[in-house]
């Protein structure tokens, strides 16, 4: 089992340990002002990479599910979100082709009720709100306003900037950035791979993110959009058939009539010419692993066939150098070239490795007069072996060919000597090289390249001299203070971390560069102003508030002050949003990664929020706070209250927190154990939580529900294709009467990722289940199963399948609401089905086809929707005279 929490450190300061914050939250640097917890966190993660590395522990990823020793850190995190959210769609096997083209067009033939659902989240977010500057928050930290993941930018010479959000589609401003509309909420996936503008003025999106280099968010292949100034993309848009379903896309690249596009399953080619007839597959180095080949049910199939780029020669298109690998390490990674017909490997470039332990992920960009290739590569030796960085280098290619010569102009220590916020041990520059990155030559400048990590970098002299405009945040440097009237100190303002993409535009004769990030897209002139750090002066969030590709795992609700409500939800990277009555923007009370949350419905500023692997905190106040709490500990707001299983590493990336249906001050966390605590929001340490059920090892929660003091436990172990086993225990609060129940392989319910219960308040034995992945029509692996949703009465004993007419798409979250209405949330959107009926509609008429991963029921009679790219949404309820809920 994966051990990854490392918050509880010693701590000598008793009046903070007397207080339930952990001493990750308390420790800062010596000789240098408080920071908070999150700063500490990535200081001691880093500390932990070292002294593994000395006592050969540190985790090797070469086998992509196996599970790790103790470790954790944020370079993990990312790796373990998308991993953990691939898995509940793949297991038990892999899914084939057509699968999300199907779900869709089941899933628009069917009826819709109820009216549009209010946008919630559609304004800024502001990650430094000076109201929450609480110990685990990251404001101040000089993001500023943020959004979800950007994994896709281009930009034109006439002012129009297209986003793409990792699950949020394409957002389109006519403005350089600002005053985003959506432009692709009518198509099957909102996941987006890349974007490119080609000769033509015209707008290619590639569906599928590709960024982790697994399987996370699969697409339904590749749209052109012939007037993105002014028009809309459409199903009807897609070019090709269905080859490129089921995949993820790093790249598109184009050489005359050809665009070339890097998937998960190969390299693949279509004309330009026409939308119609099928992409050609050029190159898989190991075909026999895709689906349909004789390998395609082997458990590393989804890894055999990656690739991340295309470099083609500018000076003759028809030479072609493809970057192939996993981030991870395998036999065929490497560079390959087209000789006689036949794919091989390119093994004699300069100083770009080409050996297959040293090329992993790599992104190409050529400058626009032909004189200069760029390359960046992250090396799997790197990333198994050496705690501080995972990359090999940048380079460059002073020929213009992609065939080099190339010379190394970068490393990780230069990098960290450029002004980076990141020159711990452990932490440095390129630790997620895997994940992050992006590459940009000026147009007008060959020397002049913006490039991507963690952080943003900059050389204005071929790679000579580094500089960093963009630092990961300001928490590192003397300039910061976490004084509420100024945002970052005395620091710049800067962008927020972890870098996926990047374009150069100009609007009204001025050019500049957009970036992509985990806190969404930024702008600043394409020549801008530095201090004497490197860091840049002239930093714009374009995160305004009309675009919102927020990545919610959860919502909470409660009652605040005599008329509203509060909102929040964990994030993706993000923390925790609040919204509250007469706020204009958002506030962020908790940093980091956010996970699940409770909020108390008659008071909103209870909150119990997750960071990750359990790691749950709890305020009473909505953590609103000065700062003080750096003078005087005792002024803190936020007590870290986590169960044990979060020490031992022996919970999910996302694990599941709840609260009884009917005994508000029970909760239930799962971890390897079901915890319990009945103190409600008064809780004040982790040391209150009882373990009432051990699951076993090497076996984890993936949801849990209560009412009445009997608790519903779905687990998974193994949670991956590799084994992948699953199951349900129930028992009770107490610890008394717990059983595992009995669901065959090939039962009712399916062999597959148990995502979500709920229980019926008037009657414990009546429960619901709702369980992702696709059926055994998609999904080569045991026991996949057919159905989604499925209804128990008798405590678990017997099940039966409600699926009816949903469509075949993973379900996420199920609710039953008053009456026997039920609502369910799967990852094309939310499903209804009405009291007294046996077939389900799609509820309400607005929102895009992205993954809902949790609803619940606000005090306000209103239905709450957390989306993982879109942000929260709300519908009203409407309770009719007998008690029923209805739309």
């Amino acid at each position: 089992m994966r051990h990854t929490r490392r918050r509880s450190l010693a701590v000598s300061v008793l009046s903070i340990v007397a207080l339930g914050v952990s001493g990750a939250q308390a420790v800062a640097a010596p000789n240098a002002k408080p920071r908070p917890s999150h700063y500490n966190l990535l200081v001691q993660a880093g500390r932990d990479r070292v002294n593994r590395l000395g006592s050969g522990r540190l985790r090797t990823f070469a086998e992509p599910g196996e599970p790790g020793e103790d470790e954790e850190d944020e370079a993990e995190n990312s790796m373990e979100s998308a991993q953990q959210y691939a898995e509940a769609r793949l297991a038990p096997g892999i899914v084939a082709p057509g699968a999300y083209s199907a779900a869709w067009a089941q899933f628009r033939s069917l009826p819709r009720v109820g009216g549009d659902l209010t946008h919630v989240t559609g304004l800024p977010y502001d990650s430094d709100d000076p109201r929450y500057r609480d110990i685990s928050s990251n404001s101040s930290g000089g993001s500023g306003y943020v959004t979800g993941r950007i994994t896709a930018i281009a930009a034109d010479d006439a002012g129009n900037v297209y986003a793409g959000g990792a699950d949020g589609g394409v957002f389109r401003s006519r403005t350089g950035g600002g005053r985003w509309e959506s432009i692709a909420d009518g198509l099957p996936t909102l996941s987006s791979g890349d974007l490119q503008l080609d000769a033509k003025g015209r707008l290619w999106y590639a569906t599928g993110e590709a960024n982790t280099g697994a399987t996370s968010f699969v697409g339904t292949g590749v749209y052109l959009l012939t007037d993105p100034a002014h028009g809309t993309f459409s199903p009807g848009d897609r070019v090709g058939g269905t080859e490129l379903e089921s995949t993820t896309i790093n790249a598109l690249r184009f050489a005359g009539d050809t665009v070339w596009a890097a998937t998960n399953r190969g390299v693949f080619t279509h004309s330009i010419v026409t939308r119609a007839g099928p992409w050609k597959l050029e190159f898989a180095p190991n075909p026999d692993f895709l689906p349909g080949g004789t390998e395609a049910d082997d458990p590393d199939a989804p890894y055999k066939n990656i690739t991340n780029d295309i470099a083609i020669d500018p000076k003759d298109p028809s030479r072609v150098l493809l970057a192939v690998g996993w981030r991870s390490g395998d036999a065929y990674n490497g560079f390959y070239a087209k000789t006689g017909g036949r794919w091989i490997r390119v093994t004699d470039l300069g100083d770009l490795p080409s050996d297959a332990a040293d090329v992993g992920n790599v992104t190409f960009a050529r400058s626009a007069d032909g004189s200069r290739y760029y390359a960046i590569d992250q090396s799997p030796t790197q990333l198994n072996t050496n705690p501080d960085s995972a990359l090999q280098g940048f380079y460059v290619s002073r020929s213009g060919s992609p065939f080099g010569p190339w010379t190394q102009i970068a490393d990780y220590h230069q990098l960290a000597a450029s002004g980076s916020a990141l020159t711990d041990p452990g932490y440095m520059p390129g630790i997620q090289a895997w994940y992050n990155q992006f590459l940009q030559v000026d147009p007008a400048n060959p020397e002049h390249v913006y490039a991507g990590l963690e952080e943003v970098y900059e050389t204005k002299d071929g790679g000579a001299h580094w500089t960093t405009p963009g630092p990961y945040w300001n928490f590192s440097f003397p300039c910061w203070d976490i004084d509420p009237a100024r945002q970052t100190g005395d620091c710049n303002p800067t962008t927020h971390s972890d870098q996926h993409s990047v374009a150069i535009g100009t609007y009204h004769g001025k050019t500049s560069v957009y970036v992509g990030n985990d806190g969404g897209i930024y702008r600043r002139p394409v020549d801008g102003v530095a201090d004497a750090d490197g860091h840049a002066k002239d930093w714009t969030s374009l995160n305004d508030g009309t675009i919102d590709t927020l990545q919610y795992y959860s919502v909470g609700v409660g009652r605040d002050g005599r008329h509203g409500v509060a909102v929040t939800g964990g994030l993706q990277d993000n923390g925790q949003s609040i919204l509250r009555p007469g706020d204009r923007a958002m506030g962020s009370n908790f940093g980091g990664d956010g996970g699940d949350t409770i909020a108390d419905p008659d008071n909103g500023c209870d909150i119990a929020a997750e960071y990750v692997y359990l790691a749950v905190s709890v305020t009473n106040n909505c953590a609103v706070n000065d700062g003080s709490w750096t003078t005087d500990p005792s002024r803190v707001s936020t007590y870290d209250v986590a169960p044990p299983d979060a020490d031992t590493g022996e919970a999910r990336f996302i694990a599941p927190l709840t609260v009884d249906a009917t005994r508000p001050d029970t909760w239930v966390a799962g971890g390897r154990h079901v915890w319990v605590q009945t103190h409600g929001f008064a809780i004040r340490s982790g040391d209150e939580w009882t373990s009432a059920y051990d699951l076993g090892e090497e076996r984890t929660a993936t949801a849990v529900a209560a009412s009445g003091g009997t608790i519903y436990a779905g687990w998974c172990g193994p949670c991956n294709n590799q084994g992948f086993a699953r199951g349900i225990a129930v028992g009770k609060a107490d610890g008394t009467g717990w059983h595992e129940l009995n669901l065959p392989v090939d039962g009712t319910v399916p062999n597959r990722y148990v995502a979500g219960f709920d229980v019926d308040p008037a009657n414990a034995q009546h429960v619901y289940v709702a369980v992702n992945g696709f059926s055994r029509k998609f999904t080569e692996g045991p026991g996949a199963g057919i159905g989604h949703v499925f209804e128990s009465r008798d405590g678990g004993t017997h099940w039966t399948d409600i699926s009816a007419n949903l469509p075949d798409v993973p379900a996420n979250s199920v609710k039953l609401l008053a009456g026997g209405g039920l609502v369910l949330g799967t990852d094309l959107g939310l499903l209804y089905r009405a009291p007294g009926h046996r077939d389900w509609a799609v509820l309400g008429r607005n929102l895009p086809s992205t993954a809902v991963l949790q609803v619940k029921v606000g005090p306000d009679d209103k239905l709450y929707v957390a989306t993982h790219g879109r942000g929260i949404w709300s519908l009203p309820i409407r309770r009719t005279r007998d008690g029923r809920s209805e739309f």
